[in-house]
Formats: structure tokens, C-alpha cells, sequence
């Protein structure tokens, strides 16, 4: 997909800290998106898609915008926590962190570098068990899962600015009309 954007007059967004754009042509501060809605999709994926196709079909994709509209949180849970899970958890966390500051210790001192790695990675092991431990016992019981979080929106907008809307929508209308297995 061409990810190139397109400075257009009369755009400018002024900012009280200097400058109206980012160097990427972006706004600086956050901005409601501005266009027309050329298309609408159930998935993000599918948004995606349609101006890939835009993209292929040599349209200007710098005039155009996917908008996530009602958005919601989702948490799915993933399981339930156990003093071991917590504690294992945090076990390889530390061991992680631990290993990387062993690491960096041993190319830093002139001695022992095994020495210094395997102390981080003690120490690490040792540090990660005493966090998970204090988190966990001061939330009582209260978030007994784990959990991943992720923002959606419930339709996917696509807008373009005005001077090639329709276009736009022309060239997304005939990708509706193929079937879905010649889609890209």
C-alpha cells in the first residue's frame, strides 16, 4: 500500500507550540478526521483492504482516512490466577530483566562475566517473585484472572477529502461488485 501523504492548501492546523504539522504532513494535536464517507465496513481488515484497493487503482490514498466509529473496550479473559501462575509469571519476567542486566553488567566489568550474568539472573528471578507476590496479595482476591485487552469499533469508516470523493467511491463501488473469492 502507498503510504505516502499529500500537504494540501488550506489544511494547516495551527498549534500553540510552533508549527501547524507534524513533518509527516499529520496534525500535531489530535483532530477530528474531516472528509466524506466514501465506504463502510464491518472489519477493520475489510477497511483495510478497500483502500488497498484504492492504493492499486492508483488513487490519491494521502486524501483518505479509516475512521473507527463505537469504539468499546473488549477484555477477554484468559484464565484464572493461581498463586503458582502469578508467581511463575513473575519469576520469568524478573529472569528476563535480570539477564539483560547481567548482560550489560559482564560487558562493563573486566571480570567474571559469567559471574555477572548468572548474579542478574539470580537477582532478577529473585526480584520478579517478590513483585507478582506483593501485587498479587494486595489485590485480596478482588481480579483473580488474567486478561488481554483491546479497543474495536463496531463499523470502520473510510473518508476521503472532497476534491476526489467521488472517485473514491467509484472505485470501491466496483470492488463491492467482484466476487469475494477475486477480492484482494
Amino acid at each position: 500500500m502507498d503510504t505516502r501523504t499529500h500537504e494540501c492548501a488550506g489544511d494547516d492546523v495551527s498549534s500553540p507550540f510552533g508549527g501547524g504539522r507534524a513533518p509527516g504532513g499529520l496534525p500535531r494535536l489530535p483532530t477530528p478526521p474531516t472528509g466524506w464517507p466514501i465506504g463502510s465496513y464491518a472489519t477493520y481488515g475489510e477497511a483495510q483492504k478497500a483502500v488497498d484497493f484504492l492504493a492499486d487503482s492508483e488513487f490519491a490514498v494521502g486524501d483518505v482516512t479509516i475512521v473507527g466509529v463505537d469504539l468499546m473496550l473488549v477484555e477477554r479473559v484468559i484464565g484464572k490466577l493461581s498463586w503458582g501462575r502469578v508467581l511463575g509469571t513473575g519469576a520469568v519476567s524478573g529472569a528476563w530483566f535480570g539477564l539483560f542486566a547481567g548482560l550489560l553488567l559482564g560487558l562493563f566489568v573486566n571480570q567474571g562475566f559469567a559471574l555477572q550474568v548468572l548474579t542478574g539472573l539470580v537477582l532478577g528471578v529473585l526480584s520478579g517473585l517478590m513483585f507478582a507476590a506483593i501485587g498479587y496479595s494486595m489485590s485480596r482476591g478482588r481480579r483473580d484472572f488474567s486478561s488481554a485487552s483491546q479497543l474495536v469499533a463496531g463499523r470502520y469508516d473510510v473518508l476521503c477529502q472532497p476534491r476526489s470523493a467521488e472517485q473514491g467511491r467509484e472505485l470501491l463501488a466496483k470492488l463491492a461488485l467482484k466476487p469475494p473469492s477475486a477480492n484482494p
